[in-house]
């Protein structure tokens, strides 16, 4: 019997922050599986998928994103599930899921509104090198197929 593969998680990301595209790189580099997937916030790939999960609030971009499973993740919840699937002693930090998540997220909330003033910014969104490309959500990832009915187009 032939197992189906996972279908892939999706990292929805500040495109032109650095610490969230550092962060990317970091996530890249530890899912040698390509569980993750990737998209700018504010790209067409990023925005199709935050509508489709009716998650448009959070492309207001101050958070990094996590959809597993038809369902969405945000702020540190996001970055635990995240952790929880990478390499190495990554996955122990989940045990902090514990920690109510007001207090969680008012600590990932103070990092993230000084990002920017810490980490810089770019001018332009992330483009993914030739040999990551498959990595980062495109077309394929908001199409709808005939696997998925329910799915529209981004376009209305």
């Amino acid at each position: 019997m032939q197992t189906l593969p996972e279908p892939p998680r999706y990292v929805l990301f500040d495109g032109v922050c650095n610490l969230c595209n550092s962060a990317v790189n970091f996530i890249i580099d530890r899912d040698p599986k390509g569980r993750f997937k990737f998209a700018a916030i504010q790209s067409a790939p990023g925005q199709s998928l935050l509508a489709r999960h009716n998650a448009t609030v959070l492309a207001s971009l101050k958070t990094l994103a996590l959809i597993d499973g038809g369902k969405i993740y945000s702020r540190s919840t996001a970055a635990l599930r995240i952790a929880r699937h990478l390499g190495g002693l990554w996955p122990t930090l989940y045990w902090m899921i514990i920690v109510p998540a007001p207090i969680r997220d008012a600590l990932y909330d103070w990092i993230a509104g000084n990002r920017y003033r810490w980490f810089g910014k770019r001018d332009h969104c992330r483009i993914p090198t030739a040999q990551l490309s498959s990595r980062f959500a495109g077309a394929e990832d908001v199409e709808p197929t005939e696997s998925d009915p329910d799915r529209t187009h981004p376009d209305g």
